[in-house]
């Protein structure tokens, strides 16, 4: 069975309400709202961490997460590239929605604003927001943090290549300074690698601050590290710290990181009444050699294979996750803001949104089912493909990929190939690698997951 479907761009944006609604508080008793905290990574590959893989370098506080916590190992994002990521996280849209797709460039406006954040949301709902490190959603004064719902801010409006000492164009990359901001002003005119390098501990000092200062109301933090993003950088605490090279230091670091915000949660006693949530925009971007992290699966940081789009994940919430548990649910970050809304009695948009509560999911509650059909995914502004709601299928359309021929090293990236899929069907239950196209073994999944492709084309390409 060999189907191919068009591949066109997203329609243009149309108006959308600004208006909001409630949503109701879901069955989680009288307690007061739970905090949210989202540790979002860039790039960082699937195996980068324990419990995720057995690493050559400690990583105790993300396995001690993880003990804690939740483990899910089938947590997708809907498009495997910075800016894309991020704003399905925060509108709980998809990027063909949005029309964010990709990675943006300075100065560039970004999100609309006419799709609500989650800090927005939250705000609403009467929490204190704080936002520290990458931003990459919005280089405007109406698409920086300060509008666009946090209270407290301090980071970069993109990512850190996006500077002179690009090593691969510096001239283009050069016309613009990378600047850090704190809450809506320029502190930090030009960056340079001696900012850099204390950036994962700025950000995380920031965090526990701001932690210390609202423990005793609700409060969002999100903290959008930008690192292990090339190029890497690590304080003089971390260096050589791994002994297996500058990647290694930099998990360490991030890991220290995570362990910093745990413990303040539990020195200012709000511990079990946090959402943690620990995950990563996309997968490693293996062109970069040994400056890149790991990943089991087929693909990269920019495809659709699940080494692009699947994330690491664990969520912490000690009163309704059980600890030390595993889920192979499927789920994509697009879902994470209607279920934090309704945890947080947060008002919705009154628009229409992709996201869905998972939150019996999550919960692992007996019964449970994704309230999807499918997920789509994308690769900048080309629709490749839908995965069943369940996880277990997933189809790829007729589309190119990159596929690297030569690793990097030292943080100059290797060659990239060119690869070219036609109509696949994996079942990712026995094939999560994505090696056999079983198209033709299963004609009826085939025809299922083509039709929801058709729907999902339908929906929001023309």
């Amino acid at each position: 069975m060999k189907i191919n479907l068009p591949i066109i761009k997203a329609a243009p944006l149309v108006a959308l309400a600004s208006t909001f609604s409630s949503c109701n508080q879901p069955e989680t008793g009288n307690e007061s709202k739970p905090n949210v905290v989202i540790i979002f990574l860039d790039d960082a590959g699937w195996s980068d961490f324990q419990p995720f893989a057995e690493t050559r370098y400690p990583t105790p506080n993300v396995r001690q997460l993880a003990e804690e916590g939740k483990v899910f190992h089938n947590f997708y994002v809907p498009q495997a590239v910075c800016s894309a990521s991020r704003a399905a996280l925060l509108t709980g849209c998809y990027p063909e929605r949005t029309g964010l797709f990709g990675a943006h460039a300075p100065r560039q406006r970004g999100l609309d604003p006419r799709y609500a954040t989650l800090g927005e949301l939250l705000q609403q709902a009467g929490y204190t927001t704080g936002f520290f490190g990458k931003w990459h959603i919005g280089d405007h004064p109406d698409t920086r943090p300060p509008e666009r719902g946090f209270d407290e801010s301090a980071g970069i409006m993109y990512s850190n290549d996006m500077w002179a000492a690009h090593p691969q164009r510096p001239e283009y990359w050069g016309q613009w300074p990378l600047q850090y901001w704190e809450n809506g002003q320029i502190t930090i005119d030009s960056v340079t690698a001696d900012h850099q390098v204390y950036f994962s501990t700025w950000f995380t000092e920031k965090s526990v601050d701001f932690i210390n200062r609202h423990s005793g109301n609700p409060f969002f933090l999100y903290v959008p590290h930008p690192q292990p993003h090339v190029p890497l950088f690590v304080s003089d605490k971390f260096a050589g710290k791994s002994g297996t090279g500058l990647y290694g230091d930099v998990i360490m670091e991030l890991d220290w990181s995570v362990g910093e915000i745990m413990r303040a949660l539990r020195d200012n006693g709000v511990e079990d009444n946090t959402i943690v949530i620990f995950t990563s925009d996309n997968g490693p971007w293996l062109a970069y050699g040994n400056h890149a992290g790991s990943t089991p699966y087929r693909g990269e940081k920019g495809t659709s294979f699940d080494g692009g789009i699947r994330s690491p994940l664990i969520i912490k919430y000690p009163p309704h996750i059980e600890a030390g548990t595993l889920s192979h649910n499927a789920f994509f970050s697009i879902d994470f803001l209607p279920t934090l809304c309704s945890l947080a009695g947060a008002p919705v948009p009154d628009y229409e949104i992709d996201g869905k509560n998972v939150w019996d999911l999550i919960t692992g509650k007996e019964g449970a089912e994704n309230p999807h059909e499918y997920y789509g995914f994308t690769m900048s502004d080309r629709f490749e493909g839908v995965i069943r709601a369940d996880g277990k299928w997933k189809l790829h359309l007729p589309h190119p990929y990159r596929d690297p021929v030569t690793g990097g090293k030292d943080g100059i990236p290797g060659i990239y190939g060119q690869g070219r899929i036609d109509t696949a069907l994996f079942d990712m239950v026995h094939d999560p690698y994505e090696k056999v196209n079983v198209i033709d073994e299963y004609p009826e999944i085939a025809r299922q997951l083509i039709r929801f492709a058709e729907e999902h084309q339908r929906k929001f390409f023309q």
